[in-house]
């Protein structure tokens, strides 16, 4: 059995005498110990000595435990327990507040502070093992290689599928045409319970009332149903709003009883399977307007993922291109064109209305060029539209970028400068730069 190496604690107090009896009590108790005599030189020593959890005084000279514990990063740091011989129930629930794993009075009690480091020091270790986890996770599954990307909202995508993949519960994944809904579905059933069950995807616009049954339920003693082959994996319902309402009468009842009753059979045949749905329209308006039905929607929305469109995750783009530029330089045998200024100038400039699978088609169309030795992505994207105001430059794409955020935040905000400058992350005085800068009228804006 492999044995744990030892906790590791990090000690800030600046009593020296106070510091040397809490550094002896934990190495007494097997402890790794750092102490340290001010609060300002944690965030150096945490980059060399990986401690478990800090063990801080609250009142001390220069930076106070409450301003260290503040001025941490909760996802990055190890937790934090304040001790303090001043302590009072304020300021307890003040520091259990801003994010403390505990707090102590002194005279402390060695016993409970103890219990207390180690149940801080053991669930840091078990978030960071996660962590470890999930990467490895993500490297087994080739899910950050299938939904690539590196902006926050991605990313977050990519851990909710891994968190939610093996729970088996229906899901809603909303998003516009080309955003990737069914590679979202399919990452779903892959990493879930049984990969290796049957994946069924339907395309609930093209189901016909009157073929419904007979395809889906079979027909006794002549076809199985094509349910009846999927029952143990993933039902994949494409395009839910547009649905026939009768066939929606017919999925629900099946996802209700979990049985089918094949044509011309006198006993059900009992199904099982995940629900994914997808759709790229406002489910709740689709159930005002009677397209959808209200039931059907509670019954398929128990977890609902949303993908963003490629025009809020453009930092993206980049990274995509070379993705499908590579790909396909080896599919077609082709050395991989390389992304001029220009080449990045037209696609941030572009709205990408077809999303993923639109810039994915243009870079197949780049590479295909490549092979007759010309081509540029501002001919791989005008496929049926001429583009006569794409910018010239990379500087007058990223203008003409910033243009657009600037002008949308300050209507979003109704012209309150201040947060219209928050929205964009950047300083009033910075925005009022740009918006001189760029000639924008701010009060055409509003």
């Amino acid at each position: 059995m492999t044995q744990q190496p030892a906790l590791k604690v990090l000690v800030v107090d600046d009593d020296k005498s106070m510091r040397l009896s809490l550094v002896e009590l934990l190495e007494a108790a097997g402890w790794q110990v750092q102490a340290l005599a001010r609060a300002a030189l944690v965030a150096d020593t945490l980059g060399h000595f990986q401690a478990d959890v800090i063990l801080s005084d609250v009142r001390m000279p220069g930076m106070s435990g409450l301003e260290l514990l503040a001025s941490l990063d909760r996802a990055e740091a190890p937790p934090m327990v304040l001790i303090s011989a001043h302590g009072d129930i304020p300021m307890a629930v003040q520091a259990i507040q801003q994010g403390a794993y505990s707090f102590i009075e002194k005279p402390y009690e060695p016993r409970r502070l103890l219990t207390v480091l180690t149940h801080a020091a053991e669930q840091s270790r078990m978030r960071i093992s996660n962590v470890r986890l999930r990467q490895r996770l993500y490297h087994l599954s080739g899910l950050d290689r299938v939904l690539l990307g590196q902006t926050d909202v991605v990313a977050d995508l990519r851990r909710d599928i891994l968190d939610l993949a093996d729970t088996g519960a229906s899901a809603l994944i909303s998003g516009e045409t080309g955003t990737g809904k069914e590679l979202v579905a399919r990452a779903l059933h892959d990493l879930g319970a049984n990969p290796d069950a049957p994946f069924l995807a339907l395309n609930c616009a093209a189901l016909s009332p009157e073929a419904f049954e007979a395809e889906m339920f079979g027909v006794s003693g002549e076809t199985e149903g094509r349910l009846v082959a999927a029952s143990g994996g993933t039902l994949f319902l494409d395009e839910i709003c547009s649905c026939p309402l009768p066939v929606q009468a017919k999925l629900l009842r099946v996802l209700e009883d979990k049985q089918i009753l094949p044509v011309g059979a006198t006993h059900p045949v009992p199904v099982t399977f995940r629900v994914v749905s997808a759709t790229n329209e406002d489910v709740t308006l689709a159930v005002a307007e009677n397209r959808l039905r209200q039931d059907l929607l509670f019954r398929i929305n128990t977890l609902v993922l949303t993908l963003p469109p490629l025009r809020q995750r453009r930092d993206d783009l980049g990274l995509l291109a070379t993705h499908f530029l590579a790909e396909f330089g080896r599919i077609y045998e082709v050395a991989m064109p390389e992304l001029s200024q220009d080449d990045v100038a037209v696609m941030l400039a572009h709205d990408w209305p077809g999303n993923v699978r639109e810039l994915r088609n243009a870079c197949e169309r780049r590479v295909l060029a490549a092979r007759r030795g010309g081509g540029s992505m501002t001919h791989a994207i005008q496929t049926d539209t001429q583009f006569d105001d794409v910018p010239d430059t990379l500087r007058e794409a990223v203008a003409a970028f910033e243009r657009e955020l600037i002008a949308k935040a300050i209507k979003a905000h109704e012209g309150r400068m201040d947060a219209a400058a928050e929205a964009l992350g950047i300083g009033r005085r910075t925005l009022n730069e740009k918006i001189v800068k760029l000639g924008l009228d701010k009060d055409a804006l509003i």
